[in-house]
């Protein structure tokens, strides 16, 4: 009989969090939904909902804590150390606990705008634990199984949730096209790694390393299927086209949730892929990714220019910033690498915070998610048209807030590669993004007030949120690599180093 293998199940622990949470959140739906009243108060659709989304928070939580603590052992968890698919080190610890304080941060914002559209039911939160375990194994995957595993764990629901609003057809229409676009990248993704399988024998990321043989036409058809693949998840040009529909059709509250958490998970599996499994990477390859970074900061940022839906202009901005953390993969050194994760940490904040702003201006199920509506803000909610303004700021990398650093560190880190043309036009791009950027806080500062009156009233947990995605575009644009005092030991960028460590 062979021996049992050495399981480690704390490298489980982040992950079945999130996992265990869908399923109570499942079953307390269903058992709350037959009470009339629940401690003396009566029960409702709305009053469920907000419930479960407390208990999404706090398994959340949970996954966080876990993975903060395997970050603070300074060691690998690794599930089965005989067939290595899943490992937690300070790379996926880190990449998990981002995804876990945005996906916490999503479910507080989520329960007054779902609550206004009639649509806040339990399954909308365990639908979106299970794309964040589905994130979060993706991140720790050190195999191609589990990484295909992942991407589909994260895809399947979030093309539920993008439908979520049955009564409004352009939601329908946002989930139609992301499931078409979708399951075609999964098919791709998946025909790249069997060619990979082909070429090498192996599915494990230190066995493609070993065999990997860029000589051989099969290896680099297969890796190049595979980058296409990943390029569809993070919206890089040229497989950018489904995003602005659906960031425009999801409800905002699943729009705000997609655009940070997917490209976080996206370019932390694609970071860990290019440094364990692939390694120096040949010239030719270097060249695909500055040309995909180039052409995704050129459409994003020229695209956004044109538009007057918010939703919109932040999809092609969100492309943009994909081009921005495609930069620091070009550069394909530590250095570049350590800026991609705190560029992560920097957008989480600020993408995170600018669609919380739309939500909480949200009424009666009626989005103001147009420039226009945005007119005179200030005069009718000045602490909400502050808040967007602060977030236009740091989005266009202005100091002092994350979004500058975070730039700053990935156009460093492409010019110490040698990488200065690919930096000329980031720069370039970036003055462009000044301008759609800043038509916010013109419309809400130098315009008269619209006919269309927002909601005039912020819920707890829009407020809560609101007031952690501030403090973040403000603590980390003022400290971003150590902070004073009794804050000593939030070091962002050290984190980020520390994290990248575990790649190679």
């Amino acid at each position: 009989m062979p021996p049992m293998p050495d399981i480690q199940l704390a490298a489980l622990a982040p992950i079945g969090f999130a996992g265990f949470g869908a399923i109570v959140v499942l079953m307390g739906e269903v058992l709350l939904s037959r009470r009339q009243r629940f401690l003396g108060r009566p029960v409702s659709d709305a009053w469920i909902g907000s419930v479960l989304a407390f208990v999404s928070v706090f398994f959340l939580v949970l996954s966080a804590v876990a993975s903060m603590q395997a970050y603070s052992l300074g060691y690998a968890l690794v599930f089965n150390p005989d067939n290595p698919m899943i490992r937690i080190d300070r790379f996926a610890s880190f990449g998990i606990t981002l995804v876990a304080l945005a996906s916490a941060l999503s479910c507080l914002l989520s329960v007054a705008y779902l609550a206004t559209l009639r649509i806040n039911h339990g399954e909308y939160y365990a639908l979106l634990l299970l794309a964040t375990s589905g994130m979060m194994l993706l991140i720790a995957s050190t195999d191609l199984i589990t990484v295909f595993l992942g991407f589909e764990l994260m895809s399947i629901p979030l093309y539920a949730l993008a439908g979520f609003d049955r009564s409004r057809v352009r939601s329908n229409e946002s989930a139609l096209k992301y499931f078409l676009v979708g399951a075609f990248a999964s098919a791709i993704l998946l025909y790249g790694m069997a060619l990979l399988y082909g070429a090498t024998g192996h599915t494990d990321f230190n066995g493609l390393r070993a065999a990997l043989d860029f000589g051989s036409p099969l290896a680099l058809a297969g890796l190049a299927l595979v980058l296409v693949g990943f390029a569809f998840k993070v919206a890089a040009v040229p497989f950018h086209q489904w995003a602005p529909d659906v960031y425009e059709g999801a409800p905002t509250s699943v729009t705000a949730y997609m655009s940070v958490t997917v490209k976080v998970a996206a370019f932390a599996a694609l970071l860990r892929l290019l440094g364990s499994a692939v390694g120096p990477a040949p010239e030719n390859l270097s060249g695909v990714l500055w040309g995909l970074a180039a052409a995704t900061l050129l459409l994003g940022n020229l695209m956004a220019v044109v538009q007057q839906n918010v939703k919109r202009l932040l999809a092609y901005s969100s492309i943009a910033h994909a081009g921005y953390v495609l930069m620091g993969l070009v550069s394909g050194t530590e250095g570049g690498q350590a800026a991609v994760l705190f560029y992560l940490l920097a957008y989480v904040f600020m993408n995170l915070g600018a669609f919380a702003v739309i939500v909480a201006l949200a009424r009666d199920g009626q989005d103001f998610d147009r420039i226009s509506d945005f007119a005179g803000l200030s005069r009718t909610r000045p602490g909400l048209a502050g808040l967007m303004t602060l977030f236009m700021l740091s989005l266009a990398g202005i100091p002092p807030t994350a979004g500058f650093f975070a730039k700053f560190y990935i156009f460093s880190a492409a010019v110490d590669a040698g990488y200065l043309w690919l930096t000329v036009i980031a720069v370039l791009t970036t003055v462009v993004s000044v301008y759609y950027y800043l038509r916010l806080p013109v419309a809400m500062y130098m315009q008269e007030p619209s006919d269309e009156v927002p909601r005039a009233e912020t819920s707890t947990g829009e407020t809560l949120v609101l007031a952690v995605c501030a403090a973040g575009v403000v603590f980390f644009g003022i400290f971003p690599s150590h902070a004073p005092g009794m804050l000593s030991g939030i070091r962002a960028l050290d984190w980020a180093r520390e994290s990248v460590a575990f790649l190679f």
